[in-house]
């Protein structure tokens, strides 16, 4: 959480975190915002996956969802939203620290080798959205 306060000062984005509470939550979601991010738990007996669901299904705006859960990856991309893995996530953070310490590096094109049909110098669409939300990460 802590990390992902100092971004938020750093970016100016709004962050989203969704825990559990289906096994040991309360009746009902709650909310808070804890240093610039807002933290929701789930209620009891719902799982922070169908949170999240909800929420980039019912508010019409592009979001950049960040989870290494597939289900919910799928679920983002089907909702004109992107979907990076959390490793993906975390390596963006620690640039954005070394950015602030003074130890910027130069982002390398990691240059995705997927074998695919069609021109083998143009990104699919997915992998063009996903380069443009690490552009604005």
């Amino acid at each position: 959480m802590e990390r992902l306060a100092g971004y938020v000062k750093i970016k100016a984005h709004d962050v989203v975190v969704v825990f559990d509470g289906w096994k040991s939550g309360s009746g009902e979601e709650n909310r808070s915002v804890t240093k610039g991010v807002t933290v929701i738990y789930s209620k009891l007996g719902e799982k922070a996956d169908a949170v999240i669901k909800r929420i980039v299904s019912s508010e019409k705006k592009q979001w950049i969802v960040i989870s290494s859960d597939r289900e919910i990856a799928d679920h983002a991309w089907a909702n004109d939203s992107v979907a990076l893995s959390s490793d993906d996530f975390l390596n963006i953070l620690e640039r954005s620290q070394k950015a602030v310490d003074g130890d910027f590096e130069p982002i390398e094109d990691e240059g995705y080798d997927l074998k695919r049909k069609g021109s083998p110098r143009k990104l699919s669409k997915k992998e063009k959205a996903k380069k443009r939300a690490i552009d604005k990460l």
